[in-house]
């Protein structure tokens, strides 16, 4: 892994793939780090000829954290979003587009294609109205709009949305979450096996904790509210939605309303998937991706 400075940040990043290919950029969501994409679907878009670049977001992994601003509170910047107020956040899902497109140009391409998970799928999407000239294809992958009124996760989701991550901040406590984590938002036609959550927590853990990056990933996003629907028709790069039929976190409505707000766009369902890329997905995954991207041209 090597790291490299883009718009203000150091970025800690991995390419998979030939050089020679088409540039692919994968954007994660909240505390989400390059270690974490499903390693299936990352060796299957480089064996599909793509360039893959993996990257920690800013205040994620191994780049630039923000500890000066302190953790987030999240249940007020809740209460602010619901009363239509403003939230102070140290970042937006904007500054976050920014450092994606000046990322890749630090690596010396003009263009890419990206792909987007969750809150990495909402700011793909703002990146590809904000920055259209850096932006091939965009796959927004079980992410939503941000419009107000969409379905919202209950229960057991709602719950694990706003609960800090491994409270205990113990190794342990990694592994454990893992594996609660799936239980409640991952995909319940096809799961994984408690060993194999654990070893990928406790790697996850001693590469990089930062709970309060965490939830200030969360505050960014609830700080830049549903600014962007209103740009979602603007936005002219080919577009595909993948989104999980049983998301509990972001329900299929939310990613419907991304494929009818940007022109031209394309969706595909995968039954039984949850808030997780399944490694039984991936085939059909990846080719609507490369069929997207050939759209680009």
């Amino acid at each position: 892994m090597t790291k490299i400075s883009a718009n203000g940040i150091e970025f800690e990043y991995e390419t998979r793939g030939d050089k020679a290919g088409e540039p692919l950029a994968l954007i994660g969501g909240i505390g989400v780090q390059l270690t974490s994409w499903n390693e299936v679907f990352v060796d299957a878009l480089a064996d599909a000829g793509f360039y893959v670049i993996l990257f920690d977001n800013r205040d994620s992994g191994k780049s630039t954290k923000f500890d000066d601003w302190g953790p987030a509170d999240i249940p007020a910047a809740f209460g602010q979003a619901r009363a239509k107020e403003k939230i102070s956040a140290p970042y937006t899902l904007e500054d976050m587009a920014d450092d994606a497109a000046e990322l890749i140009r630090a690596l010396g391409f003009k263009a890419a294609h990206f792909i987007g998970s969750s809150n990495g799928g909402a700011i793909a999407q703002t990146l590809a109205w904000r920055r259209p000239e850096c932006v091939k294809s965009l796959v927004s992958i079980m992410a939503t709009s941000a419009r107000r009124g969409l379905p919202r996760p209950e229960g057991a989701a709602a719950k694990w949305l706003t609960s800090p991550r491994n409270p205990a901040g113990t190794r342990e406590g990694a592994m454990a979450e893992a594996v609660e984590t799936a239980k409640i938002i991952g995909s319940p036609a096809f799961p994984v096996s408690e060993a194999i959550l654990r070893e990928k927590g406790a790697a996850l853990y001693d590469r990089s904790f930062c709970p309060d990056g965490n939830s200030r990933h969360l505050l960014a996003s609830l700080a830049s509210g549903d600014a962007r629907v209103a740009h979602l028709g603007e936005i002219t790069a080919p577009t595909l939605v993948i989104h999980g039929r049983n998301d509990p976190l972001v329900p299929l409505g939310c990613g419907e309303d991304v494929k009818n707000s940007i022109p031209g766009a394309d969706i595909l369902v995968i039954d039984g998937m949850g808030h997780d890329i399944p490694s039984e997905a991936v085939p059909e995954m990846v080719a609507a991706i490369v069929k997207n991207a050939r759209r680009a041209g």
